[in-house]
């Protein structure tokens, strides 16, 4: 049973490889022609969810479409949709993200080099680990047992603090009282990256839904991966980067505010 289960594991992998290589070579085509690496930001929450559809497909055994493998699309389709959605709404119409900028003006190098080996490479391998347990989990058969009803749990927490700590954002840089100034209301007085702490948690909570199998619990990347990128690679320390460039106060945020896990914010004094 087990030899089974690692052996359709390893099949949906491999498709779920495969499905990640073509949907970004396409993507990448889009990137080229608009001459925007931004592209890959849509791109990235809209990869899961196709990722999720095919390895349903591939691990249907014509038995029906099992509890933790609804749970497992219904968790990845809300999360990738309103992820792609706000991303697009934020960046359409707009400039080159100044990140992405500085990395298509950084060694002269044609644009879809930089595009292919500086941006889509390394989100397609990120992609395709953290996607490990979306695609293992599919083939976990029977009920919704009490560890998947936990990762979903997490994952609500995770969701909550995605959305709408980008939706506070959002709110706070429409005012035009705000230009310039840190923001440090809602969510974020209690983590400087809420959105990504939510990331993080999301995760986890998919990696828990998919743990009920061994295949599934050796996925257990997926979480550790996503954290690490989200604080160390792509996302906290770039993003505080260029904050602690452009916003005077961000110092004092960052003394007051914790750096990732949510936990009370610090005195002013």
């Amino acid at each position: 049973m087990i030899e089974n289960d690692v052996s359709q594991s390893l099949v949906t992998l491999a498709i779920g490889f495969a499905t990640i290589v073509l949907y970004l070579a396409a993507c990448l085509a889009i990137s080229v022609r608009q001459q925007k690496l931004t592209v890959v930001d849509t791109a990235w929450g809209l990869g899961f969810v196709l990722v999720g559809i095919v390895s349903v497909l591939v691990s249907d055994r014509g038995e029906g479409m099992p509890g933790p493998a609804l749970l497992l699309i219904v968790l990845v389709g809300i999360w990738g949709v309103r992820l792609a959605f706000h991303l697009h709404t934020r960046n359409s119409g707009k400039d080159e993200d100044p990140r992405y900028q500085q990395l298509a003006d950084a060694d002269g190098r044609s644009f879809i080099r930089v595009a292919l080996t500086r941006v889509f490479l390394p989100q397609g391998l990120a992609m395709f680990l953290v996607a490990t347990p979306l695609m293992v989990g599919m083939n976990n058969a029977g009920l919704i047992g009490w560890l998947a009803w936990l990762g979903a749990a997490v994952w609500a927490v995770g969701f909550f603090f995605e959305a709408v700590g980008d939706w506070q954002l959002k709110q706070f840089k429409k005012n035009p009282d705000n230009k310039g100034e840190v923001m440090d209301q809602g969510l974020w007085r209690f983590t400087r990256h809420p959105n990504y702490f939510g990331d993080a948690c999301v995760w986890t909570g998919i990696w828990l839904v998919a743990a009920a199998s061994l295949p599934g619990l050796l996925t257990v990347i997926s979480p550790i991966a996503m954290t690490f990128f989200l604080t160390k690679v792509t996302g906290a320390s770039l993003n505080e980067k260029g904050m602690r460039e452009t916003k005077p106060g961000y110092e004092d945020y960052v003394r007051r505010t914790s750096g990732f896990f949510p936990l009370p914010p610090k005195s002013r004094s």
